[in-house]
């Protein structure tokens, strides 16, 4: 008999700043598109934290900060690609959009720019986790009856 599916999605949320985590979280909610299952959060505010999170896996998408200080997302994601074995997909929050050429550069499968849109991160994110996640972890919507 297989093994049931998650019924959550987890989320890595890096960056030093933590009203930038909350705004992150805020825009995504508990799920940011109808067919995704619901999100589970990991906050780290320090470059190494990240590495050892993802590194323990489990984590089915990583949202990194490219603003963080000391150590920036777009550099952190690039180590993780090339370091890592298996490395969760990477959403990176960018200063601006001409910066889409670092987020290449770090092999992210995806940036978004600040200040933070909730409708563009949900999207982009949902869009991710579509492509990403496990079979079975996005939720299962019943068509509508038909009218009588």
């Amino acid at each position: 008999m297989p093994s049931a599916a998650p019924e959550t999605l987890t989320v890595l949320v890096y960056s030093s700043n933590p009203v930038t985590r909350d705004k992150v979280r805020l825009a995504l909610g508990r799920r940011p598109a109808p067919d995704i299952a619901l999100l589970e959060y990991v906050e780290c505010e320090i470059g190494d934290e990240v590495v050892q999170v993802l590194d323990a896996g489990g984590v089915d998408l990583a949202i990194l900060d490219g603003e963080a200080t000391p150590t920036g997302g777009i550099g952190l994601s690039r180590q993780l690609k090339n370091e890592l074995v298996t490395c969760p997909p990477i959403l990176l929050l960018l200063g601006r959009r001409d910066d889409r050429w670092l987020a290449h550069w770090s092999q992210a499968e995806a940036a978004v720019p600040h200040p933070i849109d909730a409708i563009e991160l949900a999207e982009v994110t949902a869009e991710l986790l579509r492509r990403t996640a496990p079979l079975g972890t996005t939720a299962t919507v019943a068509p509508a009856a038909p009218a009588h």
